[in-house]
């Protein structure tokens, strides 16, 4: 029998996808021992979530190889969570969620290296995703999502014949469960659809009418949200809400018991209050293994080439039997976020005003009263009145240094623009590169050549 404890039967069934060629390979497979230990030593994966989905893929990507991974996640272990997030203890409640997991995978798989981020993934700045190779998503919310599907596509950059740049390229591996129902998907950003371009996929949120919250309540739910949208603004005025702060969350709560208490209503938790205020998807243990183990190959998959990835949404139907589906949905080649936009070449001592103004003679825009954005900033804005009087000085101000005189950016633009001879409203982005910035040449695309 076989020694268990050998390098070579620990990496036995790895080694039968690495280590031979097969019919289903990528055309960049190169199969060898060099490809395993490459994976080990130079491959590092992010692991965006600690939770019920992040605590199996941090275990599945540690033993599919894996030596290099970094876990952030913001929250604390709760009592709630040990049911299904099998790397935490009752004497783990109140510690980061990422440091304990990171902790122990790496008490049980020799070798791997784990880095704990306890922290919000918008107080990271952006280079340091920059530094991973892939990003793996074990989130439950869509805004995280979104967020971090416009971090990595953020990244990208097209060629004048508007072709991603393969290096620029920052792939996703995104795994989603919500009870019996799971998905993973691979995101190759200018490549597959990006998370924005699929967002129908995922319902709206449910939102209650003002009037039954504040008259008629009927359930957990209501009482809850009353607390949340009308009791917390009546007695802290302009004082924001902050859904992870434990004290705000803690006092919804409480406020929550008292108006079901009023009306007789049963069933208002903490657990739920977090799960309606922050809108959290219920989860099961064996949902969150199985697509996670999905998430790992699919994470393997892409650094080695090793076979064909997922093309590209894998659902999951557990509830009634067994039903799994892949289907190969389309890019939208207008997505505001990993789309190419359009190239356009300024001077740098271009002037918001004269840029504005070659927007509306620009052949492929023909833009008029167009706002400006600049990531999260708003260069100029031509309504309401107030706002345009705040963003007038811009209007004389360079465009280069508005955006913090970087060689080349994103921006976007907002207006009326004339499509099938009608007047309709437009959002666009635009892909600007200063000429003369940091040794940028002359180009072809000057704007309303």
């Amino acid at each position: 029998m076989a020694d268990l404890d050998s390098p070579q039967s620990k990496t036995r069934d790895l080694d039968k996808l690495l280590l031979r060629a097969g019919n289903l390979v990528g055309p960049d497979f190169y199969p060898g021992a060099e490809l395993r230990d490459d994976i080990r030593e130079y491959v590092r994966v992010l692991v965006v979530g600690a939770g019920g989905l992040g605590c199996e893929l941090l275990k599945d990507l540690a033993l599919s190889g894996f030596r290099n991974l970094d876990v952030i996640d913001m929250d604390r272990i709760e009592v709630t969570n040990l049911n299904r997030q099998f790397l935490f203890r009752l004497e783990d409640v109140g510690k980061p969620k990422a440091e304990v997991a990171a902790k122990r995978v790496m008490e049980r798989v020799s070798g791997v290296e784990i880095v704990p981020h306890f922290s919000r993934i918008e107080d990271k700045e952006l280079d340091f995703y920059n530094d991973f190779n892939i990003i793996a998503l074990g989130l439950d919310s869509i805004e995280a999502r979104r967020y971090i599907n416009g971090v990595a596509c953020g990244f990208l950059e097209y060629d004048e014949d508007d072709t991603p740049r393969r290096e620029t390229i920052k792939p996703m591996v995104d795994g989603g469960t919500e009870g019996f129902k799971g998905h993973a998907r691979v995101i190759v950003p200018g490549v597959t659809p990006c998370f924005e371009c699929t967002i129908w996929l995922f319902p709206p949120q449910v939102k209650f009418p003002l009037c039954t919250l504040a008259e008629t309540p009927r359930n957990a739910a209501h009482c809850i949200e009353y607390a949340h949208l009308i009791k917390w603004h009546e007695v802290h005025g302009g004082k924001s809400f902050d859904p992870d702060e434990p004290e705000h969350m803690k006092w919804v709560y409480d406020e929550a018991v008292k108006r079901a208490e009023l009306f007789g209503i049963p069933g208002v938790t903490y657990s739920l209050t977090q799960g309606v205020v922050k809108n959290i998807i219920p989860a099961i243990a064996s949902t969150n293994a199985i697509i996670s183990a999905a998430c790992a190959l699919e994470t393997l998959k892409i650094v080695s080439g090793c076979s064909k990835t997922l093309a590209n949404y894998l659902t999951y139907n557990g509830g009634e039997g067994l039903h799994t589906k892949v289907t190969e949905f389309e890019r939208d080649q207008d997505c505001l976020v990993c789309g190419p936009g359009i190239l356009i070449e300024l001077d740098t001592s271009i002037t918001l005003q004269k840029f504005i103004d070659m927007l509306e003679e620009h052949p492929k825009l023909l833009l008029s009263k167009a706002s400006v954005k600049h990531g999260k900033d708003s260069l100029y804005m031509q309504a309401p009145p107030v706002l345009e009087e705040m963003h007038r000085p811009n209007l004389s101000k360079p465009l280069y240094d508005l955006m913090g005189r970087v060689q080349k950016d994103t921006v976007h633009v907002f207006g009326t623009a004339l499509k099938n001879e009608e007047k309709q409203s437009s959002l666009t982005k635009l892909r600007v590169v200063f000429k003369g910035a940091d040794g940028v040449t002359d180009m072809d695309t000057a704007i309303g050549a």
